[in-house]
């Protein structure tokens, strides 16, 4: 991903923990990954994988076509 794409990425996955209420610690332990890594993914880092996008998605509930919404 270029870094742009990264950066929106990142926003969007604090915003929506975020609106639920999580925290960076909350949301790892969820999607099953460290928890300095959501902050990395937060601050565009990390050129996160599918496999960790669809972690994090489920543990926000969300579907892979939301969380990619505006990019």
């Amino acid at each position: 991903m270029s870094k742009k794409t990264l950066e929106k990425f990142g926003t969007k996955v604090r915003e929506e923990r975020q609106k639920r209420g999580l925290s960076q610690e909350e949301l790892a332990v969820r999607a099953g990954v460290h928890r300095t890594y959501i902050g990395m993914i937060e601050r565009a880092e990390k050129n996160i994988t599918l496999d960790n996008i669809e972690k994090i998605a489920g543990a926000l509930e969300m579907k892979l076509a939301e969380i990619f919404g505006d990019l």
